[in-house]
């Protein structure tokens, strides 16, 4: 489920646009204005897949906080504009903005918006990201939140194992089949157990209750819906 950040101050649009949202299986964090966002954004464990973000905002600046996510986590955002002004959309596409939405603007349209940027975000960047966290195959780094995670190159190779078929079970044979070939160490069943639990102790925000690696008993494991 890919989650977003809606960062608006009208009670109005924030009940209308989240109902509307989630009844397009969207999950839908809110913040009626800069003080709420940012500490929303400081939660690392919180999982933001896109931030809409409205310009103007009663207690801050929308510029600032664009700025404050293109800094602190790798997300795409869409900023939310009056009609018309040119000089806004303008400033918010030089920061980095992947879009942007004139108000008063249309439900359909917006998620139009959200899956392309969505998409093109995915597929520019090569990125592969799942709830906030985030595997880059080019630079062999991995991410959560915005916050880099040190992984050994086993752990990292198991990581990269999941991603690669993220919504798919795999079996413990399968993914010691895929271990031993890729990482050319005899890996067996009690040490393949050892590394989910590692991967677990420094991906998940708490390894008890794993949000990525999920464990289906009598088939195996699985990342992602």
């Amino acid at each position: 489920m890919t989650h977003i950040l809606l960062v608006e101050d009208d009670p109005g649009i924030i009940s209308n646009l989240t109902e509307f949202l989630q009844q397009k299986g969207f999950c839908v964090i809110t913040a009626n204005g800069e003080t709420l966002a940012r500490t929303l954004l400081d939660d690392i464990a919180l999982p933001i897949d896109l931030a809409l973000i409205d310009i103007s905002l009663s207690d801050g600046d929308g510029f600032s906080l664009c700025e404050t996510i293109k800094s602190g986590r790798n997300v795409p955002f869409i900023f939310l504009t009056a009609s018309g002004d040119e000089e806004s959309v303008v400033k918010g596409l030089n920061l980095g903005a992947e879009d942007y939405i004139a108000k008063p603007f249309r439900p359909l349209e917006l998620v139009t918006r959200i899956q392309n940027v969505l998409r093109r975000y995915s597929q520019d960047s090569g990125l592969l990201s799942y709830q906030g966290l985030t595997l880059d195959p080019a630079r062999g780094t991995v991410m959560r939140q915005g916050k880099e995670l040190y992984l050994s190159a086993l752990e990292y190779r198991l990581l990269l194992l999941f991603f690669q078929n993220m919504g798919l079970v795999l079996s413990r044979s399968r993914i010691l089949e895929e271990l031993w070939d890729i990482a050319g160490e005899y890996v067996n069943d009690n040490t393949l157990t050892v590394y989910i639990k590692r991967l677990r102790e420094k991906i998940e925000p708490d390894p008890a209750n794993p949000m990525y690696i999920r464990t289906l008993r009598g088939l195996g494991y699985k990342l992602g819906e």
